[in-house]
């Protein structure tokens, strides 16, 4: 079921981005006469899913999901028809057109992702508003992966800055010292201050798993329990807090569910602060490390930032988060081409999917989704032929020299374009299989 929700969610959210990317150049196309023979919905090779013909224009959904296309009359693009091009040029073709309406039903595509992203996020703040844990606010201090330990953090350490500049969301942490490849991180340990240098090997290590490499460290505090399993027997209650395993000291439930696994199939001892009393209780770890209790939610030990917006408010709200993200997404090609191993971590489809979840979250769902409509809005106004920057290279020589590239030359470049694109395709998709059977 997990499965089927996270490609659930992935498709369509795919097909919201390629369907209205692709209107961006059906409209833009139609508003200046130019004929558009299909609109896909994914790529149709040797046969379509579905297709029903309207005018002049025939629309389906093919079976390849790696994306859609518009075919447009007198243009050189991924349907490679150069038998069409042979003929004269008609009054209705692409190429029979002013380059400058030809550039804008090139950018059409991109402009419209990038409203819709504009759009989701000023919907998204004027719905649910924005919330966020205030670095400052993380009062039980950071709980640390092994990067972070090798690095010379300590689990309670709280963060101040990163090179000596205050990250005010503590979930933007980790990212902001992979994209800023960040040189030290200030923290505060047992009231002294500390200077915990960072390598390029460090960010190349945190890429790998940044959500894990420090987390927000709270109490080991029961908010239920399981009915016949082993924190039931031995007498857990709600609102119990467990402080001690055995000899060793667990005021913490990262530090406590650690040390928990390391005793599956074992009788252990839990030191249980119980209201005003504290008690000794014996337990029976069952073989995958659990109790069976339900940890209390992380979100009651802490003050979080919210805010409300008003409709006229999120307006300029939402186009600034569109700019940060922008600027964000950039900031990650940056890294893959400056910091070693960032490229293995490049995802494809599945790493997409993944990243939608396992649960149907809709705030969460528009804010991915808002995301990926930027992301492809960059990666389409790329300077790489088969791509909309490509022929938007192409078009602007053409303004400015007033010679128009060959056919043959357009359609090598289109060829070279494709099998750039069908190699980074392979590529990403590549990475999230060596990481499914590498984990």
């Amino acid at each position: 079921m997990d499965t089927l929700i996270k490609i659930s969610q992935f498709l369509l959210g795919l097909s919201i981005l390629i369907i209205l990317h692709e209107a961006g150049h059906f409209f833009t196309a139609r508003f200046f006469k130019i004929k558009v023979e299909k609109f896909y919905l994914f790529f149709d090779p040797w046969f379509s899913l579905f297709k029903f013909k309207k005018g002049d224009t025939e629309y389906g959904i093919g079976w390849l999901p790696l994306g859609g296309y518009v075919k447009i009359s007198g243009m050189i693009d991924e349907s490679m028809d150069k038998e069409a091009m042979k003929l004269p040029p008609q009054p209705w073709e692409f190429r029979s057109k002013p380059a400058w309406q030809r550039l804008i039903v090139m950018i059409g595509g991109v402009t419209v992702n990038v409203l819709l992203a504009v759009v989701i996020y000023c919907m998204v703040l004027f719905v649910w508003g924005s919330e966020y844990l205030p670095t400052q606010n993380v009062k039980y201090g950071i709980y640390c992966d092994s990067t972070a330990i090798r690095m010379g953090l300590r689990n309670g350490d709280l963060v101040q800055t990163v090179d000596g500049k205050t990250v005010e969301n503590f979930d933007k942490l980790a990212l902001t010292i992979i994209m800023d490849k960040a040189k030290s991180i200030q923290v505060l340990r047992n009231g002294q201050a500390q200077n915990i240098p960072i390598t390029d090997n460090d960010i190349s290590q945190i890429l790998k798993n940044p959500l894990e490499f420090i987390q927000i460290q709270y109490p080991c505090e029961v908010d239920s329990v399981v009915p016949g399993m082993a924190a039931a027997n031995a007498g857990l209650k709600k609102g119990d807090r467990i402080v001690k395993l055995d000899t060793l000291s667990t005021p913490y439930f990262q530090e406590f569910k650690t040390a928990l696994v390391k005793d599956s199939n074992k009788d252990v001892m839990l030191t249980v602060n119980s209201g005003d009393n504290i008690k000794t209780l014996t337990a029976h770890v069952n073989n995958k490390g659990a109790l069976g209790f339900v940890q209390r939610d992380p979100s009651n030990y802490f003050v979080t930032v919210k805010k409300k917006y008003s409709f006229f408010e999120s307006i300029p709200a939402g186009l600034n988060m569109s700019i940060e993200s922008l600027k964000g997404y950039i900031k990650q090609v940056k890294v893959i081409f400056t910091v070693k191993g960032a490229a293995s971590q490049i995802s494809g489809f599945g790493g997409i999917a993944k990243a939608y979840g396992s649960t149907w979250n809709w705030q969460h769902f528009w804010l991915l989704t808002a995301f990926i409509s930027i992301m492809l809005a960059f990666v389409n106004i790329l300077p790489i032929p088969a791509l909309d920057g490509g022929h938007v290279i192409f078009l602007l020589y053409e303004m400015i020299t007033r010679r128009k590239p060959s056919d043959k030359f357009l359609e090598y470049a289109q060829w070279a374009g494709m099998i750039i694109l069908l190699s980074l395709i392979l590529f990403a998709n590549g990475n999230d299989v060596f990481k499914l059977f590498h984990k």
